[in-house]
């Protein structure tokens, strides 16, 4: 599995053990090879950093603030670090709605902060498996559970083209020419034959507040022996933590003091809107609340 971010950290640690900060801490000549300390130290190395970033919970330099000092989460200081923390290459996140998203998020009284344990985020994990012998991508979504005096991710849902082919929608009409009749129990239900002449039309019969469950299909389909994990392709997070908006987080391996993990897209979405997306995330959870 490729992973730049263990890459750069693995680095990032030979160069400041072996090679002391310089007087002036912005550049290094590490034989003949020049290293920029800015860009190092601009880059969001990992996501917990981003969060206190965010937050304003740190200095340029990684160094956490007290919470009882000033600085923690000082609201000038959090209108400067914000706009760093966008991808500032994407037109998304680049305009006047960023703009209107550090307002907001900055105006007196308001408390929106993000936490690690306050749900309302997931990880999107692009992964390649092997499904009955060929390559196949499958999209799994995780959350933060809480577990005893700790904390775990979970598998929440997951999006296989393969499993939705075998429940498509299907026309209003088609569907409603497979039903049993409402006497069928006066028959004994001898007629129930009809609902397996056609296997790929079974689940016509099911209750219409019927949802077929991805997640059970998968894990069946692991334990079968005939789907087999290979790798992560492709990491990204959904967050809906903060009140009318939406953003999403990935990893920008680049040159340059705009790298790392910064924000990638940027909606406003009011509350009232958020349950209905956060279920394609978990079926199972309680979106409605924080």
């Amino acid at each position: 599995m490729k992973n730049p971010i263990s890459k750069f950290i693995i680095v990032f640690f030979f160069v400041s053990f072996f090679f002391p900060a310089s007087s002036n801490g912005q550049q290094r000549n590490l034989g003949g090879f020049e290293l920029d300390e800015t860009e190092l130290y601009a880059m969001t190395k990992q996501v917990s950093q981003f969060f206190s970033r965010f937050n304003n919970e740190e200095d340029q330099f990684g160094k956490k603030y007290h919470p009882e000092t000033k600085d923690y989460r000082n609201t000038e200081r959090r209108k400067q670090i914000l706009p760093l923390l966008f991808d500032q290459q994407n037109p998304r996140t680049a305009s006047t709605l960023r703009d209107y998203f550090i307002d907001d998020l900055t105006k007196n009284g308001k408390t929106n902060f993000l936490e690690f344990l306050n749900g309302r985020w997931y990880a999107e994990l692009s992964s390649t498996f092997v499904h009955e012998g060929k390559e196949v991508n499958i999209i799994l979504f995780l959350t933060i559970e809480k577990e005893n005096l700790g904390s775990k991710w979970v598998l929440t849902n997951i999006y296989y083209p393969g499993f939705n082919r075998m429940f498509p929608v299907g026309e209003l009409a088609e569907r409603e020419k497979h039903f049993l009749h409402p006497m069928s129990h006066e028959l004994d239900f001898m007629n129930i034959y009809k609902a397996f002449r056609n296997e790929q039309l079974i689940d016509f019969y099911a209750a219409k507040g019927f949802q077929p469950d991805y997640l059970s299909l998968f894990f069946y389909e692991v334990k079968s022996g005939r789907l087999r994990f290979k790798s992560v392709d492709q990491l990204k997070f959904h967050i809906y933590q903060i009140e009318n908006w939406y953003f999403e987080v990935a990893y920008l391996n680049r040159k340059g003091t705009n790298s790392g993990w910064l924000i990638t897209n940027l909606m406003y979405m009011k509350e009232k809107e958020k349950p209905s997306f956060i279920k394609l995330y978990d079926p199972w959870t309680d979106s409605g609340s924080n």
